[in-house]
């Protein structure tokens, strides 16, 4: 005998449109920057009433800075298999495969962020001054201890992340040119693994930890 479906919670509602809103907010502001995008675009999207889109968020730029959030977030849960490493090898190949894998799964919230920050970060610009600087702060004291300790080449830190950002996220930001690149195919699992392993080659060998 079939069971009747139990109807949806009211969290459980706000958190499946809360997250359609975010999936659409991302694609929009990724195309149209935050200047061309509109809640009604966004609206019209995620396949909900403009009404509704207020509802959750009140604002345009209340919903780009949650987009950016999210994305940031995303990338600073990709730094813990840093902290608890043994090795630099084990901790810095962990988060390019952590930060490439994101950008497969995230490439449009990857561009919003790339796209707010090369116009100078209008709206975003106290979250770069406070939480992107207290948290780079952190990482690069842990790669300068690693290297204090011998364990990896004299590099500087926050140049060693930089490189690490560029490399990891330019396969999001620039995935129309590497798909062009492809023969106009997105790259396969085949390929990503590959693409993944020749990244970390080349940067932990650069480091001096291969």
């Amino acid at each position: 005998m079939n069971e009747t479906p139990r109807p949806m919670r009211r969290n459980e509602i706000r958190a499946m449109n809360e997250t359609l809103i975010l999936q659409a907010a991302e694609k929009v502001f990724a195309e149209a920057g935050f200047g061309g995008a509109t809640m009604q675009l966004i609206a019209d999207l995620a396949g909900l009433p403009k009404a509704n889109l207020h509802y959750y968020f009140a604002t345009k730029e209340e919903l780009y800075r949650r987009v950016v959030q999210n994305i940031f977030e995303i990338w600073l849960h990709a730094a813990d298999s840093m902290d608890g490493a043994e090795t630099p090898a084990e901790g810095i190949g962990a988060y390019i495969d952590a930060k490439m894998d994101i950008s497969r799964r995230h490439p449009e919230g990857s561009k919003v962020w790339a796209s707010e920050v090369m116009h100078g970060a209008p709206v975003i610009q106290d979250y770069l001054e406070t939480t992107l600087r207290d948290w780079t702060a952190g990482r690069a004291a842990l790669i300068q201890r690693w290297i204090d300790e011998g364990r990896m080449a004299p590099v500087d830190p926050q140049h060693l992340l930089y490189m690490l950002w560029a490399t990891t996220q330019h396969y999001a930001d620039f995935s129309h040119q590497i798909e062009t690149l492809n023969g106009g195919k997105p790259l396969s699992e085949t390929q990503w693994n590959a693409a993944k392993a020749n990244v970390k080659q080349i940067i932990l060998r650069g480091i001096g930890v291969l």
